[in-house]
């Protein structure tokens, strides 16, 4: 059956299938323009666990969305496909998961990150090893024509993607959508630590902005890096919260956001970037953020604006049904705009 067979076969308005795909669609990896990589691993998460399990989660609870979209209603006949856990991964998870997490404690025992630098060394290498393996698959799938959406994990998961964009991007910024700033310099230690993304991120030279929204737990060394880095735009949840109490429209603020960012924009979207009451088993939830459908809208005026999305990723849900119910959503609204 083509895939245009499959289309006028399928019915979006119909029981979702308990198929094994995504979303129960019909189509399968060549048919697809948009791949999701789910890439569980959550070794260096410091606080809550279980966001490794979250691409299982979603797919699980995927099937009972309704396909519908009120700006892209056919958006689904595009193709969406999510390729299998990686054994691989899942094994060195769990590897390395509980080796982190003593060297953790050690740390909040008063041991010193020098002190445990051959135990950080061996986590690293781990890391690293998972930043290599979404590299080389990301740019398998981008050299096949797919539109990729990496699926974490912890927020560490994409920057293997990002390193990939680099080599066919000369220049595009990262819209990130998060409670935190993740301008962690190896924070505890690790290099690739999940708090440390988008320190990692900017070493990238052809990330020429990074503007983050919704940041509300931060601490001091990424306060001062914000203000004395010129490529970091951050709108704080407290900012934007206490202007439109004082009247600024939401509108308004949305059409900042989008003004700095260059024309190819990256979109990495942290489920804690929501108020914790959709996402309460995530690794770190911080009380505020953003509604729903806000930081939908948030996506929608980028894809608005005329400017090109080119690549997203959607990281930190938690092992719960709830969680992955929303998450799934998450993850739909940027298949769609994507």
């Amino acid at each position: 059956m083509t895939k245009q067979e499959k289309i006028d076969n399928y019915n979006p308005s119909g029981i979702g299938m308990d198929n094994g795909h995504i979303y129960g669609l019909p189509f399968e990896f060549e048919e697809s323009d948009i791949v999701i990589l789910p890439v569980p691993w959550e070794v260096t998460t410091s606080f809550g666990a279980g966001c490794s399990k979250g691409p299982q989660q979603i797919l699980n609870a995927s099937p009972q969305l309704d396909l519908y979209h009120f700006d892209y209603p056919k958006a689904w006949q595009q193709g969406i496909y999510m390729l299998e856990v990686s054994e691989e991964i899942l094994k060195l998870n769990k590897q390395y998961k509980q080796r982190a997490t003593e060297i953790i404690l050690l740390q909040e025992k008063g041991k010193t990150s020098s002190e445990l630098s051959y135990e950080i060394a061996a986590v690293d290498e781990a890391c690293d090893e998972m930043r290599k393996w979404v590299f080389e698959q990301c740019q398998v799938l981008m050299n096949r024509g797919k539109k990729v959406i990496v699926l974490g994990g912890d927020h560490s998961t994409p920057l293997g993607y990002l390193q990939a964009l680099a080599l066919k991007h000369q220049d595009f910024g990262i819209l990130q959508i998060d409670a935190h700033a993740d301008l962690r310099n190896a924070y505890e230690g690790f290099k690739y630590s999940h708090a440390s993304i988008m320190y990692n991120a900017l070493q990238i030279e052809q990330v020429s902005n990074l503007t983050q929204v919704g940041v509300r737990d931060i601490c001091q060394e990424e306060v001062d890096l914000i203000a004395s880095e010129k490529r970091i735009n951050c709108f704080y949840d407290h900012d934007l919260k206490r202007d439109r109490m004082n009247g600024k429209a939401f509108a308004k603020q949305i059409e900042e956001i989008i003004a700095g960012l260059p024309q190819k924009v990256y979109i990495s979207f942290d489920i804690d970037g929501l108020d914790p009451k959709l996402c309460p088993h995530t690794g770190t939830p911080v009380p505020g953020g953003f509604e729903f459908q806000e930081a939908i809208e948030i996506i929608k005026a980028l894809k608005k604006s005329g400017k090109e999305i080119i690549g997203c990723d959607l990281n930190e849900v938690g092992d719960n049904e709830w969680d992955a119910n929303v998450g799934s959503r998450v993850l739909y609204q940027l298949c769609c705009y994507f």
